[in-house]
C-alpha cells in the first residue's frame, strides 16, 4: 500500500518540531549578556597634587621687650595698629628707684655699654654686606647663573644679619638704661634725676602690632615681652605634609591654596621643604612623620589684602602635570596579584587586560601601558565580570 506525499511530509514534522524546541531550549540555557558601565580611554590634561590644610605665617616677627625693670603704664596700642621703627612710642616705663652705681659697677657698666656699642657696629656691618651678597646673588639668580637653594642660603643669612643687628641694639639701649637708672659719671648728684625720668620703650621694627602681651599697667621685670610686631603685606603659608609627600615636592612647585576665605584660589610656589621631619599624632591617635613645606604667595597682594596671620588655608601642591596624559577612570583597574589589570570590551565580551599605570589625582589615572586611546574600558568590574563573559556595555 503506497504513501500519499502528504503523508511523507507529516512524518517528517514531529523531528522539525522537536529540532526548533531544542534550539529554544539552548538559546534559554545560554548565558544573558551581563549589563556593565564603560567608559572610553581618552587623552587630555592630568595633575597629580597633593593636598593638606596650612596656615599663614608672617615672616618676620618682631618682640619688643621691656629694657629695664619698672612700673609699666598701660599700653594704648590695640593690635592692627601701625607703628613705625625708632619713631612710635609702644611702651612707657616709670624706672624703679635705685642707689647710684658706684665706681665699681659704673665702670661696669660703661664697659658693658662701649662692648654693645662694638657690636652694634660690627653687627650692622655683617647685616651690609650680607645685603650686598644677596642684591649679588639675585642678580645671578635673574641670570640663570645660580641655583634656587643658593638664593634661599643668601636669604636666610641677611635675615640672620638683621637679626643680630636688632638684638646687638636692644643691647645697646639696654646698657644705656642701665647707667640711666644707676646714674652716670659726674658725681652721685645725677643719679636721683635719672632714676625719675620715664623710659620710653619704641617700635624696633616697622609694621603693624600683632598682640599686646601687657595692655595693664603693672610691675614688669626686665626682659618681659610687652607686644609683638609684624608685617602682614609679608605672608607665608606653612603646610604640614607627611614626610613621603614632602620627599617628592621640589622647591618651586606651583601651589594652588583654596578655602581661604576669597572668592577664588590664590596662586603660589613652595620656597622650602623644611630638612627635618616632626612626630604627630592624627585625630585617630596615629603616630605621623611630617615635615613643614614653607609656601610663598605669587597672586597679587590686592587678592589677598584681608588674609592675616594664622589663618587656615587648603594648599593643594602640584607634583607632576601633563597637557596629553593617556588617562582613565581609577574605577576602570583591578588589582590582579601585584600587578594591574582592566576589563576591555571587544565583540561584545569582556577582555582582561594587564595595564601599567602612572600618575593620579585620585579620580583620573595615568595609562603607561596596556590600553590604547579609544578602548572601552568597563568601569567597577567588580567578581561579577569574568574574561571572555559576554557583557552589554552602556556607555558614560
Amino acid at each position: 500500500m503506497s504513501t500519499s506525499p502528504k503523508s511523507k511530509r507529516l512524518r517528517w514534522l514531529p523531528y522539525a518540531l522537536a529540532g526548533v524546541f531544542g534550539i529554544l531550549i539552548v538559546l534559554g540555557l545560554r548565558p544573558q549578556a551581563v549589563p556593565v558601565e564603560t567608559t572610553r580611554v581618552t587623552r587630555g590634561p592630568l595633575r597629580a597634587t597633593v593636598s593638606e590644610e596650612g596656615k599663614t605665617r608672617i615672616k618676620q616677627r618682631y618682640v619688643v621687650a621691656a629694657p629695664v625693670s619698672g612700673q609699666l603704664r598701660r599700653i594704648a596700642l590695640k593690635p592692627g595698629a601701625e607703628v613705625e621703627r625708632d619713631v612710635t612710642v609702644v611702651a612707657v616705663i616709670d624706672a624703679l628707684p635705685s642707689s647710684p652705681l658706684d665706681e665699681r659697677n659704673r665702670a661696669l657698666a660703661e664697659a658693658r655699654l662701649d662692648s654693645s656699642r662694638a657690636i652694634l657696629e660690627k653687627s650692622r656691618t655683617s647685616l651690609e654686606l650680607a645685603r650686598n651678597e644677596l642684591r649679588r646673588i639675585e642678580q645671578m639668580f635673574a641670570a640663570g647663573t645660580i641655583s634656587p637653594q643658593e638664593l634661599d642660603a643668601a636669604q636666610l643669612r641677611e635675615t640672620a644679619a638683621a637679626r643680630d643687628a636688632a638684638a646687638a641694639e636692644g643691647a645697646l639701649r639696654q646698657a644705656e638704661a642701665e647707667l640711666v637708672v644707676g646714674g652716670r659719671p659726674g658725681g652721685p648728684e645725677a643719679a636721683p634725676a635719672a632714676t625719675t625720668r620715664p623710659i620710653e620703650v619704641r617700635a624696633n621694627a616697622s609694621g603693624r602690632v600683632l598682640h599686646v602681651f601687657q595692655e595693664s599697667a603693672r610691675a614688669v621685670m626686665q626682659g618681659t615681652p610687652l607686644l609683638e610686631i609684624g608685617d602682614p603685606a609679608d605672608l607665608e603659608v606653612i603646610v604640614e605634609m607627611l614626610s613621603r609627600d614632602g620627599a617628592a615636592i621640589a622647591p618651586g612647585a606651583v601651589v594652588a591654596l583654596e578655602q581661604w576665605g576669597g572668592p577664588a584660589p590664590l596662586e603660589g610656589r613652595v620656597r622650602l621643604v623644611e630638612p627635618a621631619a616632626f612626630t604627630k599624632y592624627s585625630a585617630l591617635g596615629v603616630e605621623e612623620q611630617r615635615a613643614n613645606v614653607v609656601v610663598d604667595i605669587t597672586s597679587a597682594r590686592d587678592q589677598w589684602r584681608t588674609l592675616g596671620d594664622n589663618y587656615r588655608v587648603e594648599a593643594r601642591v602640584i607634583t607632576w602635570e601633563s597637557a596629553a596624559a593617556l588617562k582613565l577612570p581609577v574605577s576602570g583597574i583591578f588589582r590582579q596579584g601585584n600587578a594591574w589589570a582592566a576589563y576591555v570590551v571587544r565583540h561584545g565580551r569582556a577582555e582582561r587586560v594587564a595595564v601599567a599605570v602612572g600618575k593620579s589625582n585620585g579620580g583620573e589615572i595615568q595609562i603607561v601601558e596596556g590600553l590604547q586611546e579609544g578602548d572601552e574600558v568597563i568601569l567597577y568590574p567588580g567578581d561579577r565580570i569574568k574574561d571572555g563573559q559576554r557583557v552589554k556595555p552602556t556607555t558614560t
